[in-house]
């Protein structure tokens, strides 16, 4: 690995990391709001609680690359504002599925199991890619640990969407698929409570705060440690 001692080749690094991790970003950005119109179009299609979930999550996705780009050379306080506002979303979107999924229970039809199986398959397909591209960038600072955790629950959301498609078929009926929207906002509500936390605790005292994955792992602005 090059060694960035002095100033000149230190600035020559950071710009190469920056680039990679720009196209990296604009990749898994594109995917995701490609992804949140087929997804929720399919899902209103198909009456599936589920699937429109997994789509809004794609959407907010999108939105999280995007603000991450722009801040990404921001100072701590500025990138904490960043994940701050991401955590906001992804508490909108738990709480707007919860009255989704109310509001289906209480008259709503028996979902497509067919259509939901196939579109499950496809956003895994997309998922699993971008998880893949942003392992590598996880530990880097908070706002792109709360990117990969974003991520991260992307696979479990497709993993219950799969599984609510079978019990549809196997049931007939659209409680599983109910039931997966309501994990899919559990998720949402999960992971907004992990990052504001954090994010607010940055950006009230501007110093870097790490961030627990759950897994004893922690990640900072500028650096990334492990737990002993």
């Amino acid at each position: 690995m090059t060694d960035c001692s002095c100033q000149e080749t230190a600035t020559a690094c950071a710009t190469s990391s920056d680039r990679g991790l720009r196209r990296v970003l604009w990749v898994v950005m594109a995917l995701n709001a490609a992804l949140f119109v087929t997804e929720f179009s399919v899902g209103l299609w198909a009456h599936s609680s589920a699937l429109m979930a997994d789509s809004l999550d794609a959407l907010g996705d999108a939105g999280i690359y995007l603000l991450t780009l722009v801040v990404m050379a921001g100072s701590v306080r500025q990138r904490a504002g960043a994940s701050l506002l991401k955590g906001a979303l992804q508490g909108a979107f738990g709480l707007f599925v919860i009255v989704e999924v109310v509001r289906r229970a209480i008259a709503g039809e028996v979902p497509d199991a067919g259509l939901m199986t196939v579109m499950s398959l496809i956003a895994l397909t997309v998922n699993v890619t971008a998880f893949a591209l942003l392992t590598r960038f996880r530990n880097e600072d908070l706002n792109l640990r709360s990117v990969w955790l974003c991520s991260r629950n992307d696979l479990a959301n497709n993993v219950g969407v799969l599984a609510a498609a079978g019990l549809v078929a196997w049931t007939g009926t659209r409680w599983p698929d109910l039931a997966v929207g309501l994990l899919v906002a559990t998720l949402f509500l999960q992971t907004s409570f992990t990052v504001l936390r954090a994010a607010w605790r940055e950006w009230t005292t501007g110093i870097p705060t790490p961030m627990d994955d759950g897994h004893g792992h922690t990640a900072a602005i500028g650096h990334a440690e492990q737990k002993p």
